[in-house]
């Protein structure tokens, strides 16, 4: 049994608009920015929640739950770039602005996206950028705190 290695086998996108989230075409996915080259390698938080339900009664004598509400926590750390191009993340991912965010995981970063890929997209609103403290011996960052405004699609196909 071989274990899955993540390094270098994630991509992430950030698109303008998806006609259909459950089935994002490789055109779009292609011609969204591709930033991954510039997030940290620790710097792709998608953390999942569930809330939990109630489910016991007034005769219950054990206390019983099921799953409620979904809620996604999401932010990502960037890496801030010399040049117009590097920095793009920075300049573009301001409070306010809206898209989507795309994440392909298990298939080498440089491959372009294409049919029949099972990808993660998630409609998103940024928060203020936070610039990261300076530190010696290290880049320079920002994180983009990101708002999910609809249910994403984590198990969509590209088409």
């Amino acid at each position: 049994m071989a274990d899955l290695i993540s390094d270098g086998k994630t991509r992430v996108a950030w698109l303008s608009t998806v006609t259909n989230i459950n089935a994002p075409t490789a055109a779009e996915l292609n011609g969204g920015a591709d930033y991954t080259r510039r997030i940290t390698p620790d710097g792709l938080k998608l953390d999942p929640s569930t809330a939990d339900v109630d489910t016991s009664s007034l005769a219950s004598t054990f206390d019983t739950k099921t799953v409620g509400r979904v809620g996604f926590d999401v932010e990502v750390t960037f890496k801030r770039g010399d040049n117009p191009t590097d920095d793009a993340p920075y300049t573009t991912l301001k409070y306010g602005v809206s898209g989507f965010l795309a994440v392909r995981r298990g298939v080498a970063a440089g491959t372009a996206f294409a049919s029949g890929q099972k990808v993660e997209v998630y409609p998103i609103t940024c928060g203020e950028p936070q610039n990261s403290s300076p530190a010696a011996n290290e880049v320079m960052k920002f994180v983009s705190p990101m708002r999910v405004t609809d249910v994403p699609a984590t198990a969509a196909t590209v088409a």
